[in-house]
């Protein structure tokens, strides 16, 4: 921590809160990508307290199925821990297991995403309607669920090439907590989704 006073922490030439570029800029897009699915969220809650007929999710989603993404999501966020961890410990080894770990289980809830896709789209659900009720269920159910995916694809990618990295040994531990901060701020929004949308 700088042990210099606040005012002249912040007269310029290093981070004020005392951290990376890269990580302070990663904190600005997590406020502001948190502030985008919050109004994702609201929307639909608007519009499904509004709505006289909206489905009841658990009669449209299996829950179980969804249970499982989710603790394969969770489990991937103790692992990218495992290799923040690691990488601070400077064990490249450990580092690039968990890296691994952690994109294959963030795969792995992408495919069965595209099962949950699938399911919905053969019983005729889509964009503009449903045979449910509100045709904005599965119109909203689209644009947060694929909104969310993208991310979590984002976030594969992400994991990969901090991987190759660190097996270059190019990567740093700074590197490897920046990804993260993305994965786990991912792994809160699917939480949020999953509580907001499919319990409630």
């Amino acid at each position: 921590m700088d042990a210099r006073p606040i005012n002249v922490r912040w007269e310029g030439g290093f981070s004020p809160f005392g951290m990376s570029w890269q990580k302070l800029m990663m904190w600005m897009f997590i406020v502001t990508d948190a502030l985008l699915f919050a109004g994702f969220l609201a929307s639909y809650g608007f519009n499904r307290l509004g709505s006289s007929n909206w489905p009841d999710a658990t009669k449209v989603f299996h829950i179980e199925f969804l249970t499982v993404m989710t603790f394969v999501l969770i489990s991937s966020s103790a692992t990218m821990a495992a290799a923040v961890t690691a990488s601070k410990t400077g064990d490249r080894r450990r580092t690039m297991k968990y890296l691994l770990l952690t994109a294959l289980g963030g795969a792995i809830f992408l495919g069965m995403q595209g099962i949950e896709w699938g399911q919905i789209i053969s019983q005729g659900g889509s964009l503009s309607g449903n045979k449910w009720g509100d045709p904005l269920f599965t119109g909203y159910f689209f644009m947060i669920t694929g909104f969310h995916g993208t991310h979590v694809l984002l976030g594969v990618v992400i994991l990969f090439i901090t991987l190759f990295r660190t097996m270059d040994s190019k990567s740093t531990p700074n590197g490897v907590e920046v990804a993260g901060l993305y994965w786990h701020f991912v792994d809160l929004v699917w939480v949020f989704i999953f509580g907001c949308y499919y319990l409630i």
